[in-house]
C-alpha cells in the first residue's frame, strides 16, 4: 500500500506533508515553496491552474479564479465558470490533486491515501463535504483531524516528556478552534474544542475593505481592494500605519475614475476588528469550562494560525486567560505537520511509538424524542454523548415507544447542543420493528446505544429490551461515501417557494448585517431551502412559522 500523506486544506492557504526519515516534511509545490495559496483559476476547457498561478487571474478572470472555497464548505452553493457549474467539493479537489501531485513529484511514488484537517468545530456535513473533495481527487481518507488537535501532535513530538495542561488557539483564515488538552509524557489528550466556524482572518480583510471603498458591481476592483486589505492586515502586524494606494480602482457614475489613497493605523484597525476578536473570548472560557479546568491550571497557551499575528489578537488571549501566549510552533506548518504525524502513526512509518492520541467529539450526538405534558407534545433533543466526551465512547439510554400498542420506532439521530432536534445536524436514522404491543404503562422498553469511534465513525444500535430484538447502522459523521448535499441556491425555484421569499429576504438581510448573533436565523434560513427543495412541504411551514416568530422577537 502506498503511504499516507497528511494535507491541511485551509481557507487561505494550503499545505501537504509526510513522514520522512521519522520526521515530519513539508512538501514543496512546484514553485518550491511549501505553503500553496488556496486560489483556483478553471479554464475555458475545464482545467485547472492551482495557487499563486492561479492567484493572478483573481484580477484579470475573477468570474471564474475562486478563494476562499472552504468557507463553502457543505453549503451546498454553486460556482459557475464559463457557463459550468461546480460545487464547492469539486473546487477543493482541484486543489486536493496539485498538492498530491506535488508529493507524488517530489516522493517519486503514487499517492492515493490521506489524513485531511479540518477545524474542530466542522459539522458533521463539513466534515462530510471534505471527505467528499479527497474522494473526488481519487483519494481515500483515512482520517478526518482536527487542526488544534493535529497542532498538538506537532508540539508534542518535541516534548514528549513534558507534563502540561495547554490550551491551543487557533485563529486561521477562515476558522475558530479552541483546544484544551493535557500532555504527560506522550500522551496527548484533548479535553474540550469549542470555535467558530465563520470566523478568520478573511473577515478581518472584509471589514477593512468596507471601511476603505464602495466597488459594489466591479468584480476587478474588487478584487484589487481585496488584495489591499489583506496586504494592509499583515503589515500592521509588524508596523504602526500603511499606506494603501490604488490608482484607478473604479469607475464614477459619472464615468470618472476614482483612485484610492489612505493611510491606516495600527489602531484604527484594531478599533474596527474589536468586536470580531472579542467574540474569541467566550470559546476560550467555554473550552476552559468544559474540560473542567481554570485558566489558572494551563501551563503554556500556544497561538496557531496566521492571524495570531496580530496583535491584539494575543492581547486578548492574554488578558482573558490571564497568561502568556507563546507561538513556540509555525502558526502557518503546524497543522500539516501534525496531520502527517497522524498519517505515520495509521501507516506504521512514524516511529514513535510512545505518542498516543486522545480526542473528543465536538458535538453533542443524540436522538429526537416526543415530550408530553399536560398542555402539549413536542419534540426535544435528547443528548447521548455530550459534547467533548473523550473518544472512542459508547452509551446507552432506554426509552418507551409514545402511542399505546405501537410496534415500530424511528430512532433519529442529531448532531449539535440545541433542545429544538430541528435546529442540530441530522445525521441518519434506525428503524426498530418487532416491538411487542403493549397499552399505557405496560409498554416496552427500548434500548437505544450509541458508540463513537476515532475515525469519527457513529454506531446506532437500538434493542427491544424484553425480546433482544435488534436493529443497528452505521453513521459516518467524517463523511466517507457520503451524498453531496442539497443545492440550496435553487431553493426560489422550489414548488411553493414565492410565499416563502418576503420572510428569507429579511432574515438573510439580517444575517448580513449580522444581527444573528447565536445563528439562529441561519440555521432556520438553511432548513427551509432543504426542505422546500426536498418537498417536505409541511416541515416547511412549520419552520416558516417558527422563522416569522424569530423575526418578530428581533424588532
Amino acid at each position: 500500500m502506498s503511504r499516507i500523506v497528511g494535507i491541511d486544506l485551509g481557507t487561505s492557504t494550503s499545505e501537504i506533508a509526510c513522514i520522512i526519515d521519522g520526521v515530519p516534511k513539508v512538501i514543496p509545490n512546484t514553485l518550491g515553496k511549501p505553503i500553496t495559496p488556496s486560489v483556483v483559476h478553471i479554464r475555458e476547457d475545464g482545467e485547472a491552474l492551482v495557487g499563486e498561478e492561479a492567484a493572478e487571474y483573481l484580477f484579470t478572470r475573477p468570474e471564474c479564479t475562486f478563494m476562499e472555497v472552504k468557507r463553502l464548505t457543505g453549503s451546498g452553493e454553486t460556482l459557475r465558470a464559463h457557463g459550468k457549474e461546480y460545487s464547492p467539493e469539486d473546487v477543493q479537489a482541484m486543489l486536493l490533486r496539485y498538492l498530491v501531485s506535488c508529493a507524488e513529484t517530489y516522493l517519486k511514488e503514487k499517492i492515493d491515501r490521506a489524513v485531511i484537517t479540518v477545524p474542530a468545530y466542522f459539522t458533521d456535513v463539513q466534515r462530510r463535504a471534505t471527505a467528499r473533495a479527497g474522494e473526488l481527487a481519487g483519494l481515500s481518507v483515512e482520517r478526518i483531524i482536527n487542526e488544534p488537535t493535529a497542532a498538538a501532535l506537532d508540539y508534542g513530538l518535541v516534548n514528549l516528556k513534558e507534563c502540561k495542561n495547554v490550551l491551543i488557539y487557533d485563529l486561521g483564515g477562515g476558522t475558530l478552534d479552541v483546544t484544551v488538552l493535557e500532555l504527560f509524557e506522550g500522551v496527548l489528550d484533548v479535553k474540550a474544542s469549542r470555535g467558530n466556524n465563520h470566523l478568520g482572518g478573511k473577515d478581518f480583510d472584509e471589514i477593512i475593505m468596507r471601511n476603505l471603498a464602495d466597488t459594489a458591481g466591479d468584480e476587478r476592483a474588487l478584487m484589487r481592494l481585496k488584495k489591499a486589505a489583506e496586504d494592509c492586515k499583515i503589515a500592521l502586524s509588524t508596523q504602526e500605519s500603511y499606506e494603501v494606494s490604488l490608482p484607478f480602482l473604479t469607475t464614477a457614475r459619472d464615468g470618472k475614475p476614482v483612485s484610492l489613497e489612505k493611510t491606516v493605523t495600527r489602531t484604527e484597525f484594531e478599533e474596527w476588528i474589536r468586536e470580531k476578536v472579542d467574540s474569541t473570548r467566550e470559546p476560550m472560557m467555554t473550552a476552559l469550562a468544559d474540560s473542567g479546568l481554570s485558566a489558572g491550571d494551563l501551563n503554556i497557551v500556544l497561538l496557531v494560525g496566521g492571524s495570531t499575528r496580530i496583535p491584539c489578537v494575543r492581547k486578548v488571549v492574554e488578558e482573558s486567560l490571564s497568561a502568556a501566549a507563546h507561538s513556540l510552533i509555525d502558526p502557518d506548518l503546524t497543522v500539516v505537520r501534525g496531520a502527517a504525524i497522524q498519517a505515520g502513526l495509521l501507516d506504521g512509518a512514524f516511529t514513535a511509538a510512545d505518542l498516543v492520541l486522545t480526542d473528543v467529539c465536538p458535538y453533542t450526538l443524540g436522538i429526537a424524542v416526543l415530550h408530553e405534558s399536560f398542555y402539549e407534545e413536542k419534540l426535544l433533543f435528547d443528548p447521548i454523548i455530550p459534547r467533548n466526551t473523550t473518544i472512542p465512547v459508547e452509551k446507552s439510554k432506554v426509552y418507551y415507544p409514545v402511542e399505546d400498542y405501537q410496534t415500530i420506532v424511528q430512532i433519529k439521530a442529531y448532531q449539535g447542543d440545541s433542545s429544538n432536534p430541528e435546529n442540530n445536524e441530522y445525521l441518519g436514522n434506525v428503524t426498530l420493528t418487532g416491538i411487542p404491543p403493549a397499552y399505557r404503562g405496560k409498554r416496552e422498553p427500548i434500548e437505544v446505544t450509541f458508540a463513537y469511534d476515532v475515525n469519527g465513525i457513529l454506531q446506532v444500535k437500538a434493542s427491544v429490551v424484553s425480546t433482544g430484538q435488534t436493529v443497528s447502522a452505521e453513521i459516518s459523521t467524517t463523511g466517507v461515501k457520503a451524498k453531496p448535499p442539497v443545492d440550496l441556491a435553487q431553493w426560489e425555484k422550489a414548488e411553493g417557494a414565492k410565499r416563502f421569499r418576503p420572510a428569507m429576504r429579511k432574515a438573510e438581510k439580517l444575517i448580513a448585517e449580522e444581527y444573528d448573533e447565536d445563528g439562529d436565523l441561519e440555521i432556520l434560513v438553511r432548513q427551509i431551502k432543504e426542505a422546500l427543495l426536498l418537498n417536505k412541504k409541511e416541515q416547511a411551514e412549520a419552520l416558516r412559522d417558527e422563522l416569522l416568530e424569530l423575526l418578530e422577537a428581533m424588532k
